[in-house]
């Protein structure tokens, strides 16, 4: 039964990981191309389920035969089927990435933990059930806590502790708020939950505001809002530029985990304090790009402002503001992984230098690199002729109709007057003077173009969203609809009639 694809992201991934671990020592090369085949076979499975919940009403597929709510059931609709494909293109550039820069050869897993990230990241976006969130949370996590020390050293591990510590306390707050909720709603199912909560009596609203809240609290810190976002840039500027990358889309979790639980349960109680903690985190993160004097600290406080304008067009919870997120959402997940790439090519181009941001010599394939950087610089900050350009024109106009539009205009439009200064003082430096006090070094071999390839792919994924920004932009309009329509997700997981019936 095709209901049974469903699961083929939770599977692929799973049989991947565990295949590469038995060519560790000895033909490594194919434990790499069983992950890169991978890569390629989610995406093939995932425009196949982005073109089946494109055409009708979510769709649910329990595991075990076990019906909602009382089994583990997994639910397809626009929203998922968008995570799906944006996680699979970008675990194939990753990993290819990976690959020929000899990144995985630093380490013995680092092939299997990455199947398993996506194996977590598909599992979020695809569970119909809260307590099967936080499990997958759990597994990506854990895959994340080795990929984030994967090539060692010290500065590495410091920040992994950090990193660890944080998503600690991420996690039992996250199990006190399913703790509250399930003593008072009896069940964990999000589609029975939604009608569970709408009939408690008064005196038990107000508590599950507070753990509906809790559990937004949660998704802020995995998204890196102020104030719980002192993890990332330490955290990302730490570990290697691909792997970083690939962390790209670990913000959008959170912002996903938002989009999905506060419409269908909680409704719009957590835009108070979502939006001001979004402006602030925005203008945090591109000032810190504007303040960076190494190029992965920039990279990753990109990461920040971006993902925060993405949550300050979720935090309206309005169905046109959630279609100009939904838009942008995609864009600033490719824009930040193509900036950590081209970061990661810089670094390993130039010599001695690293990642700080100084002139330097002139060394071969740097009009390439001046081209990645560039276009990297005008996605992130919003530049036409690419795709961020449109997604913040929707974000602002979803805002007219907003009693808070001023703050949102000023905010966004200075960052993005920030950020452009910042990366073109950075490209300034890195690429337009040159450091005439050191020799050209002519022995220096010259890089492998191949290397270059991911970053490309990622750039022309950018290209195709603005290209496509039609039908794209009609798509994200349909999917913020389904997103509101929590009475066809209901009837779609529980069948019609059964909102508030099973799971006592």
């Amino acid at each position: 039964m095709i209901e049974a694809l469903i699961a083929a992201p939770l599977l692929l991934p799973a049989f991947a990981g565990t295949a590469t671990l038995l060519f560790l020592r000895r033909r490594r090369w194919i434990g790499a191309a069983i992950s890169i085949g991978s890569a390629l076979g989610l995406i093939a499975v995932s425009i196949i389920l982005m073109g089946w919940a494109t055409a009708g009403e979510p769709t649910a597929y329990a595991l075990g035969d076990w019906p909602a709510p009382f089994g583990i059931v997994l639910v397809l609709d626009r929203l998922a089927a968008l995570m799906l494909l944006l996680t699979a293109l970008l675990g194939l550039a990753v990993s290819v990435h990976a690959t020929v820069t000899g990144l995985d050869r630093k380490g013995w897993h680092f092939h299997s933990l990455f199947q398993f990230e996506l194996l977590g990241l598909n599992g979020a976006f695809l569970t119909g059930d809260l307590f099967n969130l936080f499990v997958f949370f759990e597994v990506l996590l854990i895959a994340s806590y080795g990929l984030m020390l994967h090539g060692q050293g010290a500065r590495r591990l410091t920040a992994g502790v950090q990193y660890v510590i944080v998503n600690l306390i991420g996690s039992t707050l996250f199990l006190v708020a399913l703790g509250l909720l399930y003593g008072l709603t009896g069940t964990l199912n999000m589609a029975h939950m939604a009608g569970r909560v709408a009939m408690l009596p008064a005196g038990d609203q107000g508590l599950a505001q507070a753990a509906g809240l809790l559990l937004a609290a949660v998704f802020a810190l995995k998204a890196a809002l102020l104030p719980l976002h002192l993890w990332l840039p330490r955290t990302y500027a730490a570990a290697a530029p691909a792997v970083a990358a690939l962390f790209a889309i670990m913000t959008k979790v959170g912002a996903y985990a938002i989009m999905r639980t506060m419409p269908l349960i909680f409704g719009d109680a957590a835009g108070a304090f979502l939006l001001p903690a979004a402006l602030g985190t925005m203008l945090l993160g591109f000032v810190g790009l504007l303040a960076a004097r190494g190029l992965r600290e920039m990279a990753a406080f990109g990461l920040v402002g971006s993902t925060a304008m993405l949550l300050t067009a979720v935090a309206l919870f309005d169905g046109q503001a959630m279609a100009a997120a939904l838009y942008y959402l995609p864009h600033t997940t490719l824009s930040a992984a193509l900036l950590f790439l081209t970061v990661d090519l810089i670094i390993r181009w130039r010599g001695a230098e690293g990642a700080a941001i100084v002139p330097t010599p002139r060394y071969a394939g740097q009009g390439m690199l001046a081209f990645l950087f560039l276009a990297a610089a005008v996605a992130l900050s919003g530049l036409p002729p690419l795709s961020g350009f449109i997604g913040k024109l929707l974000i602002l106009r979803a805002t007219l109709a907003s009693p808070h539009v001023v703050a949102i205009w000023v905010v966004v439009l200075g960052t993005s007057l920030i950020a452009l200064i910042g990366l073109a003082r950075a490209g300034s430096r890195l690429f337009w003077k040159e450091d005439a006090t050191q020799p050209v070094n002519a022995d220096r071999p010259a890089p492998g173009r191949v290397e270059a390839l991911p970053a490309f792919f990622l750039l022309a994924l950018l290209a195709g969203l603005t290209i496509c920004s039609g039908p794209a932009t009609a798509y994200m309009e349909a999917t913020s609809a389904q997103i509101f329509d929590t009475g066809g997700y209901v009837r779609s997981v529980l069948g019609s009639g059964d909102e508030g019936k099973g799971g006592e």
